[in-house]
């Protein structure tokens, strides 16, 4: 059983990788994807989503990353998997199920479900560009304007040459409303000879095994639910063992936050110092109800020392896990 962390485009960069697989309980890592139009990227382009193609691919974990490409037209998606790989890349992951309204008006993402030739012509060319032993897989949704054709689009991948399949249990035209369909990705899976995994809404330990339960994947990938609970996948991976874990405190989480942000301050220009911070806060006070105390009293400071001032006091009230 694996455990994947999912590829959200503007907030799981590689610090965030950083952070999770060091907490622990991750076996793969997908980068936010490489928008590919008509043009070869240079390494530049792949390495800012990618830096852990200096370290062949892999987190300071020592975790696996695939590095994932967006785009429609098959030569343009060929050529970069290609660099992609010369430039350090392990392995290719495409992606199929970018809902965002930009993306799919650019012929990318989830718009390439209503077409699932299309899809299989994509992976096809990345299959032949890349050499034989550098897996290429895919990820999905259950269709675009409504949950039909995700059988045939499933099928489409495999047979395009996919060694994986990554399947979002809602369509572009649900977004991210609960619930998440895992019996539709059960009939994907049987339907397929390939690995599939299941994903969304995964928030507990009792989603976790709801979604098996329904979709008899054995492998799952964790977006928001792991922001929420950044321990949860070490939890998950305990109780496979027969061990018994109990999730970690407001405490702990707000250390890992105050680490995050004092790994992430010195990227980002100082009037957005906080920004990634708050976003996180939106995720964690779903599970901890301290969070939204803390994210209402950070959220108008902009001022790093300030900002910095704010998570000693709170570290300081917050109860430990001793």
């Amino acid at each position: 059983m694996k455990i994947h962390l999912a590829p959200m485009e503007g907030v799981v960069d590689y610090l965030v990788r950083d952070q999770m697989t060091a907490i622990g309980g991750v076996d793969h890592c997908v980068t936010e994807f490489v928008r590919v139009v008509d043009q070869p990227l240079p390494r530049r382009v792949f390495r800012r989503l990618c830096p852990e193609l200096d370290n062949h691919c892999r987190t300071p974990s020592n975790t696996p990353v695939k590095l994932q490409l967006l785009g429609g037209q098959a030569p343009a998606m060929a050529e970069n998997a290609h660099r992609a790989i010369k430039a350090g890349a392990q392995s290719i992951d495409l992606n199929f199920g970018c809902p965002a309204k930009t993306v799919n008006k650019s012929d990318g993402g989830a718009c390439l479900l209503r077409t699932p030739n299309r899809l299989y012509d994509i992976i096809s060319a990345v299959r032949k560009a890349v050499p034989k032993e550098i897996p290429v897989s895919a990820k999905i949704r259950l269709g675009f304007d409504n949950r039909t054709g995700y059988v045939e689009c499933a099928h489409a991948c495999q047979e395009g040459g996919a060694s994986e399949l990554v399947v979002h249990g809602r369509s572009k035209a649900d977004g991210y409303r609960p619930p998440a369909y895992w019996d539709c990705i059960g009939e994907i899976r049987q339907a397929l000879t390939i690995n599939v995994v299941a994903n969304g809404e995964i928030w507990s330990l009792d989603d976790y095994h709801r979604c098996i339960a329904e979709s008899g994947c054995t492998d799952i990938m964790l977006g928001r639910g792991l922001l929420a609970r950044p321990d949860l996948a070490l939890q998950i991976k305990a109780v496979q063992r027969g061990q018994d874990y109990q999730l970690n405190s407001w405490h702990w989480a707000l250390a890992q936050l105050h680490q995050y942000y004092q790994t992430s301050l010195p990227i980002y220009p100082i009037k957005y110092a906080g920004n990634r911070v708050k976003q996180w806060l939106m995720y964690l006070r779903t599970a901890y109800p301290e969070a939204h105390h803390f994210f209402e009293t950070i959220k108008k400071e902009r001022a790093p020392e300030a900002i910095e001032t704010i998570f000693q006091q709170q570290l300081a009230l917050a109860p430990t896990d001793d």
